[in-house]
């Protein structure tokens, strides 16, 4: 069947190797730092990062049982995603801490899969969560974001360059490790019972300092395995 030959052709693995030369990987790390550092770009981006944050809670807490409902993208670097199930309970815990660990998870993730040619299957994964998501967004900024997110990743996916996936995915991946420290800053500095930590503190009756230390080594252990890829592509 001629369709499942062409969905097979952009889902499997690349066959050759599409790994970055130390050039080409300078110009992307220096793109997504831009994108990063200034604060113009930086307020458009961080809508990626919060929108990864906020599907990091549902995909959790899917995993775990809970029935994801909706969620919502705010200018202002804040969102939310509902999920029913127990209001108490291991995956409760599980789901509301998985917001801010999953950009940095994420983006790592993106990184090393990308350098060794599995961007095709890390691109049809993220398109069909995207999909999965779209019909419980719950705002018009989370709709025109939704939309830009799918229409980029779809056309990224279809008319398939591996040489430009993986150069997408590495950029991508770097911009969500250094967009997760920029929303812990931010976390860390927030003392508030609705935030994560504060929540999962009442949650656990554990300290908000062991979440937020949690969220810490968690995108301390991703940086390092970024970094360890682009020093080893450098050399």
């Amino acid at each position: 069947m001629e369709w499942f030959e062409a969905v097979r052709d952009r889902v499997v693995p690349a066959t050759g190797d599409v790994a970055l030369a130390a050039p080409r990987l300078l110009v992307v790390l220096a793109v997504a730092l831009v994108l990063v550092a200034v604060e113009p770009l930086w307020r458009v981006v961080r809508l990626a990062v919060t929108l990864v944050h906020e599907l990091g809670h549902a995909v959790v807490g899917v995993l775990v049982g809970r029935q994801f409902t909706g969620f919502v993208l705010r200018g202002d670097m804040s969102g939310h995603a509902v999920t029913r199930g127990p209001v108490r309970g291991p995956g409760r815990v599980a789901s509301t801490w998985a917001g801010y660990p999953m950009p940095a998870l994420l983006g790592a993730a993106m990184v090393w899969a990308a350098e060794r040619g599995w961007a095709a299957p890390v691109i049809t994964a993220g398109l069909a969560v995207l999909l999965f998501a779209l019909v419980r967004v719950r705002s018009g900024l989370t709709v025109v974001v939704m939309v830009v997110a799918i229409a980029g990743s779809a056309a990224l996916w279809w008319w398939r360059d591996d040489a430009l996936q993986t150069q997408v995915l590495v950029g991508l991946g770097v911009v969500l490790v250094v967009g997760a420290w920029r929303h812990l800053v931010a976390v860390l500095q927030d003392r508030s019972s609705g935030s994560d930590p504060g929540v999962l503190a009442s949650l656990t009756h554990l300290p908000r300092v062991v979440w937020n230390l949690s969220f810490v080594v968690v995108c301390a252990l991703a940086t390092w395995v970024v970094v360890a890829e682009v020093v080893a592509t450098l050399r």
